[in-house]
C-alpha cells in the first residue's frame, strides 16, 4: 500500500524487490516540512541494504534543499557500499542544483598514508621542476611583453603604472626612512661602542657609509618591498585568478602578463632605487646624531662619509637594488598567477610570494658579492 507522508505536499510509495532493490516513486513537493517521513522510512529500509535504489521523482513539481539533501544523501549512502543507484526523471533544473551540491562531501574519508622520507624527497624534486619550468616560462613572456611595450609605449597603461608607484613607493617612504633612521642608530652606537675602546670612535662613520650604501640599503629596502608590495602583487593577481578575470582578459584577447604584470614591474624599477636612497639619507642622519652626542662636529662626520664611500660603491649599491626590485615583483606575479582557487590559494600564494622573494634576494646578494669581489668593486 502507497504511504502518504502529508496528502497535501508529498506522496510516496516505496517497495522492495526480491533482490533487494528499494524502489521508491516520489510525487508532489519535496521540501522541508513534507521530506521527514519519507526519510525515516527509507533510512530503516536502508539500514542494512542488499541491493540497489531507486529513486523516481519524475512527478516530483517542487524540490527544495531538503529534497536535494535526501536524493545526495540516500545515493551516497548506497554507493559507499558499492550497490548501483539510480535517480529517474529528475527535471533538468533540479539536476542542474544536484550537480553544483553533490561537490560537498561531508563523509569520513580514510587518512592518507604517510609518506616515506624518499616519497617526499621525491615529491620535493618534483615541485622543484615544476616552479622552475614555470619561472623560465614567465621570464620568457615578460621579456617578451616587455619588450613590446618599450617598442610601442602607447601600449603601457601608464595611468596603471603611476597608480602603482604611488602605492609601492610614496606610500612606503614612511617605513623606509623609519627603519633607515633607526637601523642607522643601531649601527652607529654598537659601532662605536666597540671602537671606543681602542679610540677609533671617528671611524665609525666610514664604517656606517660603507655598510648602508654597499650592503645593508639595497638589502633591507628590497626585503621591506618583498614583505609590503610583493605580497600584495600576488593577492591582488590571484584574486583576479580566483574570480576568473583572467581568462576573462585571455577571452577578450588581451595578455595578462602585458595588461597586469608589466605595469607592476615598471612601477618597481623605477621607485625601488629612489627608496633606497631615502633609506640611505635617513641613515646617515640617525648615525649623525650618535655622532653628534659624542661630541663630534657635523663637518667631520660628512668629511668622513664623503671620502670613505665612492661613485662605484654608489653606482654598485643601486645595481643591486634595481635588480632586487625586479626579483620582488617578478615573483610577486608569478606566484599570483599560480594561485589556485579558494581564498586559501591566495593566502598560500601571498605567503610563498614573501618567502621566495626574500630568499632569491639574499641569494642574489650572494652572487653580487662573488662578482663584485672578483671584479675588484
Amino acid at each position: 500500500m502507497p504511504k502518504t507522508a502529508n496528502p497535501s505536499t508529498l506522496d510516496y510509495s516505496l517497495k522492495t524487490a526480491q533482490d533487494g532493490t528499494v524502489h521508491a516513486e516520489v510525487r508532489g513537493r519535496m521540501e522541508a516540512g513534507s521530506v521527514g517521513p519519507l526519510w525515516k522510512e527509507l533510512a530503516s529500509r536502508l539500514k542494512k541494504p542488499r541491493g540497489g535504489l531507486v529513486l523516481d521523482v519524475e512527478k516530483v513539481d517542487y524540490m527544495d534543499m531538503s529534497g536535494q539533501a535526501l536524493l545526495l544523501h540516500f545515493s551516497r549512502l548506497v554507493q559507499d557500499r558499492n550497490l548501483p543507484v539510480e535517480i529517474r526523471g529528475l527535471r533538468s533544473d533540479f539536476r542542474h542544483i544536484q550537480e553544483q551540491i553533490d561537490c560537498f562531501d561531508c563523509r569520513p574519508r580514510p587518512m592518507q598514508r604517510k609518506l616515506s622520507a624518499l616519497e617526499e624527497l621525491g615529491r620535493a624534486a618534483v615541485n622543484l621542476g615544476r616552479d622552475t619550468r614555470q619561472f623560465f616560462s614567465f621570464v620568457g613572456e615578460f621579456v617578451s611583453a616587455f619588450a613590446y611595450s618599450l617598442t610601442h609605449p602607447g601600449t603601457v597603461r601608464w595611468r596603471d603604472v603611476l597608480s602603482h608607484m604611488e602605492y609601492v613607493g610614496g606610500r612606503a617612504v614612511f617605513i623606509i626612512a623609519l627603519m633607515g633612521f633607526l637601523i642607522g642608530v643601531i649601527i652607529a652606537f654598537q659601532t662605536a661602542i666597540t671602537l671606543r675602546a681602542f679610540g677609533a670612535e671617528i671611524f665609525v662613520a666610514k664604517l656606517l657609509g660603507l655598510s648602508m650604501v654597499r650592503e645593508l640599503g639595497p638589502l633591507v629596502t628590497s626585503i621591506i618591498l618583498a614583505g609590503r608590495s610583493g605580497s600584495p602583487f600576488a593577492a591582488e593577481i590571484g584574486t583576479m585568478k580566483t574570480n576568473e578575470e583572467i581568462n576573462a582578459l585571455q577571452t577578450m584577447g588581451l595578455s595578462p602578463v602585458r595588461f597586469l604584470v608589466v605595469p607592476r614591474m615598471l612601477a618597481a624599477m623605477l621607485v625601488t632605487p629612489l627608496l633606497c636612497l631615502f633609506f640611505l639619507l635617513f641613515s646617515f642622519i640617525g648615525g649623525a646624531l650618535v655622532m653628534l652626542s659624542m661630541d663630534f662636529t657635523l663637518s667631520s662626520y660628512i668629511h668622513q662619509l664623503s671620502t670613505s664611500v665612492g661613485m662605484t660603491d654608489f653606482l654598485g649599491g643601486m645595481v643591486k637594488v634595481f635588480v632586487f626590485s625586479i626579483l620582488v615583483a617578478w615573483i610577486g606575479c608569478v606566484r599570483g598567477l599560480q594561485t589556485g582557487s579558494g581564498a586559501s590559494a591566495v593566502g598560500r600564494s601571498t605567503t610563498s610570494a614573501v618567502v621566495s622573494a626574500i630568499v632569491l634576494i639574499i641569494l642574489a646578494d650572494g652572487i653580487f658579492a662573488v662578482v663584485y669581489y672578483i671584479l675588484g668593486i
